[in-house]
């Protein structure tokens, strides 16, 4: 028995020096036969690569089109070379690859999750793109919160780390169905801040908001909801 315990472990050796042995000739030759297989796939289904280079497609278009000069517009239609500075993004030339590629997989945060158009290289990563997007979508959000808080509670209030962080944890919490249910989560979202902002006004002796500040207060909030609510468009 012991024997061949020793064998099982000899042969798992060599298998071990053996695939070493082929590493360098595996790395260099994986490439160019990945390629070959996926051009031979490519020639017997012409479209199988139709999504893909519609995504594309659109990136670059995203890439080329002029700024808007609007700081009002939906941030949805902002593209990586409206971020560059000295207006990189509107001059003639037409853009690389790499941004093209930036451009694209920002639109992918942006997805439409009932767009059935998915690029077909990016198949595999779709439900991580996805819950990349929740997150970026969620962030926005209590991002647009903590704005209007701020702009009515006061710099004071805010200055508190305690206060903020408390905001950010509840309307965190609260967010976790934003998307399948926009309008109650921004109630409850728009509630619960009004209270918070209230006692924290109250708690440090400070005049709490009046019932038209309060009702405007969450009237904002609650259009949070509206894609082309105007603090939205500027997180």
């Amino acid at each position: 028995r012991g024997i061949f315990r020793v064998l099982g472990l000899m042969k798992v050796d060599m298998v071990n020096y053996t695939i070493q042995s082929f590493r360098p000739y595996l790395q260099e030759h994986s490439i160019q036969y990945e390629q070959a297989k996926f051009q031979e796939l490519l020639d017997k289904q012409p479209s199988l690569l139709d999504y893909t280079t519609k995504w594309l497609t659109k990136a670059a278009t995203d890439i080329t089109t002029p700024c808007p000069s609007s700081p009002e517009s939906p941030s949805s239609s902002r593209s990586v070379a409206c971020s560059l500075p000295n207006g990189a993004g509107n001059n003639s030339e037409p853009p690389s690859p790499t941004m093209v590629l930036y451009q694209g997989y920002l639109n992918l945060l942006l997805w439409d999750p009932e767009n059935e158009e998915f690029p077909e290289t990016l198949l595999m990563d779709r439900t991580r793109l996805q819950e990349m997007a929740f997150q970026l979508h969620q962030l926005t959000v209590l991002a647009s919160v903590l704005l209007v808080a701020r702009s009515f509670s006061g710099e004071i209030l805010f200055s508190s780390s305690e206060f903020v962080d408390r905001l950010k944890c509840i309307t965190k919490a609260l967010t976790e169905e934003f998307i399948s249910r926009p309008e109650e989560t921004m109630l409850s979202v728009s509630e619960q801040v009004s209270q918070e902002i209230h006692q924290g006004l109250k708690d440090m002796g400070l005049t709490t908001l009046s019932s038209e500040n309060t009702a405007s207060l969450l009237g904002q909030l609650q259009n949070i909801t509206k894609k082309e609510n105007c603090i939205r468009s500027i997180v």
